[in-house]
């Protein structure tokens, strides 16, 4: 069976409830979208660290609940994991506010069982982190996990990057824009936005921000409800359709990576794929919060055609 390593932070979310109550959950992109690729078919593990705390114990509890491999989640005696909180807008566009300057999960690069969780990602049929994992790690951390990264390409290991940025974890934009190029230049697949791409590297025509991108296999999602696709060289142009309703749009982009990938492991094209990953994030922006009910998960529907797994 494929197996995906999924590499970044989960933390506790706060999200709005009715008035002023606050709801408690957890989640962090890459860990929202190991979860949606576990609900979809795929085999996926979370590499991360957490603390000893019974927060912690919740988190990997409910992740084992959602059929997710924890054999590489390290646990940091004394710490804790972030927190954030979510506050929407009427139109469900969200605001993040982080407390998790000393999480566990920035130590990852820097425990004893590091260098191994590093050597076991060849292991795997395919990597996937984003830009927000890139931020948690010092310097010297992001450049042992990208040599990791190239060294699990000499096998059979694939690459999928989420371009996805948050400006709050790169103080200095200048290091942000290096490690997103030192990134691109590894990643077999990107997975990209418009509005990841323009504060690091200027408005410019989807078409210039796609040239950027060395990836065989790139998706642009667009200003607009829709996506640019550039697979082997062929450019297409996919429209999401329409959403009735709008309640809170985190981890749209997350769930679209989930689906996207999860579609082409099925051997579905990268067309096929974009649109199953617009038509989970359609499903996945009528609910609050990161995570949504199981019992609302669509079914294989989502994928429109069923095909076979198959390895990209």
């Amino acid at each position: 069976m494929t197996t995906v390593a999924c590499i970044g932070e989960c933390m506790i979310e706060l999200s709005q409830g009715a008035g002023d109550q606050l709801t408690r959950g957890y989640g962090g992109d890459t860990l929202n979208t190991a979860v949606y690729l576990a609900r979809l078919g795929v085999k996926a593990d979370y590499i991360t660290a957490l603390g000893d705390d019974p927060l912690s114990d919740e988190m990997v509890e409910a992740w084992k609940g959602e059929g997710i491999g924890t054999v590489h989640v390290s646990r940091v005696s004394g710490k804790l994991p972030g927190l954030y909180a979510i506050r929407t807008s009427e139109a469900g566009e969200r605001s993040f506010y982080y407390w998790r300057e000393n999480a566990a999960a920035r130590m990852l690069l820097d425990l004893p069982e590091t260098e191994a969780m590093l050597a076991a990602l060849a292991g795997y049929d395919m990597i996937y982190l984003s830009g927000v994992t890139l931020s948690l790690y010092s310097a010297d951390g992001r450049q042992r996990l990208i040599d990791a990264l190239r060294r699990a390409r000499k096998g059979s290991t694939r690459v999928a990057f989420d371009t996805n940025f948050r400006s709050q974890g790169w103080p200095v934009l200048d290091t942000a824009r290096q490690v997103y190029r030192d990134m691109l230049a590894v990643a077999d697949i990107v997975l990209a936005s418009v509005d990841d791409l323009t504060p690091l590297f200027g408005a410019r025509m989807h078409g210039e921000l796609i040239d950027r991108m060395a990836a065989r296999e790139v998706v642009l999602k667009l200003a607009t409800p829709g996506s640019v696709v550039r697979h082997d060289g062929v450019e297409d142009t996919v429209k999401a359709e329409p959403v009735s309703r709008v309640v809170d749009t985190t981890a749209a982009g997350d769930s679209f990576s989930a689906a996207y990938l999860a579609a082409r492991l099925r051997g579905l094209t990268p067309v096929e794929a974009a649109k199953a990953g617009h038509r989970l994030a359609g499903v996945v922006v009528g609910h609050r919060g990161a995570i949504i009910p199981r019992t609302e998960m669509p079914s294989d529907r989502i994928f429109n055609v069923i095909g076979t797994e198959r390895p990209l």
